[in-house]
C-alpha cells in the first residue's frame, strides 16, 4: 500500500497579537516591577523570544496581595448569582477568543494546536462555567449551610497546561468568594496575562484577581507571604515539599497537587487497537508533560508481543514537528532544562540495560525536541520506571497475575493515577479498589470533566480539584 504524507497545516499565527513587553497585573492595572526586573519567554518550537515580561520581586507579590485583601470584602458580600453573572461572562468570552488563546498557547508551550484547540481551550471553558453554576449553590454542597470563603488564595502553576491549570484554580476561588494572586510559570506567562484582559473585558472588579510572574523566587514569596489565607500549587513534588515546609506552622490552608508516576495496565483480554490508542494518548500526549501520564506500562505476558508490536506501529505513525500545524501529534520540549532531564533519564535507562527504541523521526534543527521513545526489559529497579520523566519516554513491564499488577503499580512512591484495560468489569472495580491512586482510569486515559475530582495520594500531594470537592478547598469547613 502507497504511503500517503500529510501536506503542512499551519493555523495561523497572525489570530494573536503579542506585545513586545507586558507588565504585572495587579488591581485591575498592569504595571512595571518595582525594580524594574524583566525576562524573556521563549517559543520552545523556535528559541525565538516572544515577549518580554516583568519579573514580580516580593514588593510587587505585597502589592498584589494588598489590592486582593482590598477588594475581597466587596467580592465575598456579593451575593451567588452575582458572582456567577461574572464567572459566566469569563466563560463566554473564553469561548469567543478560543482559538487566539490556542494559538498562544501552543506558541508559548510547544504543544501541538490540536491539543491546545480540542482539549485545553473547551476544558477552560467548561470549567469556568461549571463552578459559575456552584456560586449561588454553595449551601447546598454539603459543606454547612452558609460555608464563608477563606480569604486570599495564593496560587502557583506549572508550564503544562498553562491556562488550564489556571482554570482549575481561580474558577472555584472565585465562585466561593475569594481573591486571587496567581503566580504562572516562568516559560509560559503569556495565557495568564491574556487572561488579565478578560477579567478586564468581563467587568471583574479591580483586585479580585492578580497576575505576578517571575520565576521560583516570586513563586516562594507569594507562599510565604502572611497575608495569603489558601496555598494551592500544581508541579513538581519537590517544589511541594518545600511549600509544605513553609506553610507548615501557619493558618494557611493548603492543597497540592504534584508529581506521577502512573500504571497504565492492559490485561490479555483487553481490546487491543483500542488499548494502544490509550496507551498512546497516556504517554504522548503533550509530549509526555502530564502530571497523570501513563509512563508505567504493564502488560500480561501472555499478550506482551502482539501488544508491543502494535504499539510499534502506531508510534511509527506519529508527527514530530510545528506545534502549529494542525497535523502535528507531538510538539516541541517545554524547555531546554526538561529537555536536557528527560535525555538525562533516557540515557540512564540504556545503562541499567534497558532496551530503547524509537520510530525513525526527522527531528527539526532549531528548537527543543524529542522522539516518542519506549523502554523494554525494563525492572522496578530502572530509575525510568520509579523517576517521573516528565516526557514522551514509556517504560514497559510485565506481570502474569492481577496481584503482581497491583504490586508492581503501587510500587511507587506516587499515587496520582491509574488505568486499567480488560473486558471484565469485575476485575475493573476488584484492581481499583485495591490500586492506590487518586483517579482510575477504565478502558481509557487522560479523560477529564470539570465535574470530577482530581488529585493523588503519598508524594501525588493532598486535597482534589474539579466537582464539588473542588470547593472544599476554598471554604471555611
Amino acid at each position: 500500500m502507497p504511503v500517503f504524507e500529510y501536506a503542512p497545516a499551519p493555523e495561523s499565527r497572525a489570530v494573536v497579537d503579542i506585545a513586545p513587553s507586558y507588565g504585572l497585573f495587579i488591581d485591575g492595572e498592569f504595571a512595571e516591577a518595582a525594580d524594574g526586573k524583566v525576562f524573556k519567554t521563549v517559543s520552545p518550537a523556535t528559541e525565538e523570544s516572544l515577549s518580554e515580561v516583568a519579573h514580580a520581586g516580593a514588593e510587587d507579590v505585597d502589592r498584589a496581595v494588598r489590592a486582593a485583601r482590598k477588594a475581597f470584602g466587596t467580592w465575598s458580600a456579593l451575593p451567588g448569582p452575582e458572582r456567577a453573572k461574572y464567572l459566566f461572562r469569563i466563560a463566554r468570552i473564553i469561548q469567543e477568543r478560543s482559538r487566539e488563546l490556542a494559538v498562544l498557547e501552543s506558541l508559548d508551550n510547544g504543544k501541538p494546536i490540536r491539543e491546545s484547540r480540542d482539549t485545553d481551550l473547551p476544558l477552560v471553558a467548561a470549567h469556568f462555567f461549571y463552578y459559575a453554576g456552584w456560586a449561588d449553590k454553595l449551601a447546598h454542597a454539603g459543606y454547612g449551610p452558609d460555608p464563608r470563603p477563606l480569604g486570599v488564595a495564593g496560587q502557583v502553576i506549572p508550564w503544562n497546561f498553562p491556562l488550564l491549570m489556571l482554570a482549575w484554580k481561580i474558577a472555584p476561588a472565585l465562585a466561593t468568594g475569594n481573591t486571587v494572586v496567581l503566580k504562572p510559570a516562568e516559560t509560559t506567562p503569556l495565557s495568564a496575562l491574556f487572561f488579565a484582559d478578560i477579567c478586564r473585558q468581563a467587568g471583574l472588579p479591580r483586585g479580585v484577581v492578580n497576575i505576578v510572574t517571575g520565576d521560583g523566587s516570586t513563586g516562594a514569596e507569594l507562599v510565604a507571604h502572611s497575608g495569603v489565607d489558601k496555598v494551592a500549587f500544581t508541579g513538581s513534588t519537590e517544589v511541594g515539599k518545600a511549600i509544605a515546609r513553609t506553610v507548615a506552622g501557619t493558618r494557611k490552608k493548603l492543597t497540592l497537587e504534584l508529581g506521577g508516576k502512573a500504571a497504565n495496565i492492559v490485561f490479555d483480554d483487553a481490546p487491543i487497537d483500542q488499548a494502544v490508542e490509550g496507551i498512546i494518548g497516556g504517554i504522548f500526549f503533550n509530549q509526555g508533560h502530564v502530571c497523570c501520564a501513563g509512563s508505567r506500562l504493564l502488560v500480561q505476558e501472555s499478550v506482551q508481543d502482539e501488544l508491543l508490536d502494535a504499539l510499534k506501529r502506531r508510534m511509527r505513525t506519529l508527527r514530530v514537528g510545528d506545534p502549529l500545524d494542525k497535523n502535528t501529534d507531538i510538539g516541541a520540549i517545554n524547555s531546554a532544562e526538561q529537555l536536557a532531564r528527560i535525555r538525562t533519564l533516557a540515557d540512564a535507562g540504556e545503562a541499567e540495560g534497558a532496551e530503547r527504541w524509537a520510530p525513525e523521526c526527522e527531528l527539526p534543527s532549531t528548537g527543543y525536541w524529542f522522539a516518542p521513545t519506549l523502554f523494554t526489559g525494563v525492572t522496578q529497579a530502572h530509575r525510568i520506571a520509579r523517576e517521573e520523566i516528565f516526557g514522551p519516554v514509556l517504560s514497559v513491564l510485565t506481570f502474569r497475575t492481577p496481584d503482581e499488577a497491583v504490586a508492581k503499580a503501587n510500587n511507587t512512591p506516587y499515587g496520582l493515577s491509574a488505568g486499567i484495560w480488560t473486558e471484565k468489569g469485575s476485575r475493573i472495580l476488584a484492581m481499583a479498589d485495591k490500586l492506590r491512586a487518586g483517579v482510575i482510569w477504565s478502558n481509557t486515559f487522560n479523560t477529564f470533566d470539570p465535574a470530577s475530582p482530581f488529585g493523588g495520594y503519598k508524594e501525588s500531594g493532598y486535597g482534589r480539584e474539579g466537582g464539588r470537592h473542588g470547593l472544599e478547598a476554598y471554604l471555611d469547613v
